[in-house]
């Protein structure tokens, strides 16, 4: 199904919450969505799977125990690329000096690149997220793909290493404005976004669509 790139953030946005994300993660979760739908990736599957996988973890368990270093891990052993993703951001000008930041056992890896992608915004250069043979080059903007094998869409990586880049690659493709999401990803998203709706009682159900207990007509 074709979803307007505000939808796809809204409803992202909205499950984030859902699923206990504070508001700040939630809106960076939703924008990282946005920004892999806008380049016909799958970014709505893979969040819904973050969020199942992560639903009763506390977001210390999952994120980067500590920054100090330039290899990061989790106390629970796997790190959730949402929390992990904000870090690097964050964690940007390391990138321009020439350091490289390496994620240990990060989920859903595909996840971390929009946030490498405000990075590379940040230090006004390219860089290169690179899993397993899997190789993603972005300048924030435009994205170009190396992905023999097929593994862009991995549930785990055992490491994940995110360094600036010299240049974009040849075959470098720029976002469009809406995305395609698989009806069962949407669906499961809705699942989340539904724990944000206050639950009916009688009196809003008296006060909403329809003539309640009363008929005036």
């Amino acid at each position: 199904m074709s979803h307007s790139l505000n939808e796809i953030e809204a409803l992202s946005k909205r499950a984030a919450r859902g699923a206990g994300m504070s508001w700040g993660l939630s809106e960076e979760a939703a924008k990282a969505v946005r920004w892999l739908a806008s380049h016909g990736l799958q970014g709505v599957a893979l969040l819904a799977d973050v969020l199942a996988r992560n639903d009763h973890a506390s977001r210390a368990s999952v994120a980067p125990m500590s920054l100090e270093n330039d290899s990061w891990a989790a106390a629970s052993g796997t790190l959730c690329p949402l929390a992990s993703g904000a870090a690097l951001n964050d964690c940007a000008d390391r990138l321009s000096q020439g350091h490289s930041i390496e994620l240990i056992n990060v989920s859903h890896p595909l996840l971390v690149v929009p946030f490498a992608a405000w990075a590379s915004i940040h230090i006004a250069a390219p860089v290169t997220v690179s899993w397993l043979d899997t190789r993603i080059g972005t300048d924030g903007c435009g994205i170009w793909i190396d992905d023999p094998m097929g593994e862009l869409e991995k549930t785990s990586a055992v490491s994940l290493t995110c360094a600036r880049a010299s240049h974009m690659g040849d075959d470098t493709k720029m976002p469009a404005l809406r995305g395609e999401v698989p009806p069962a990803a949407w669906t499961h998203l809705g699942t989340f976004a539904h724990r944000t709706y206050a639950p009916s009682s009688e009196r809003s159900r008296a006060l909403g669509a329809g003539a309640g207990d009363t008929d005036n007509d």
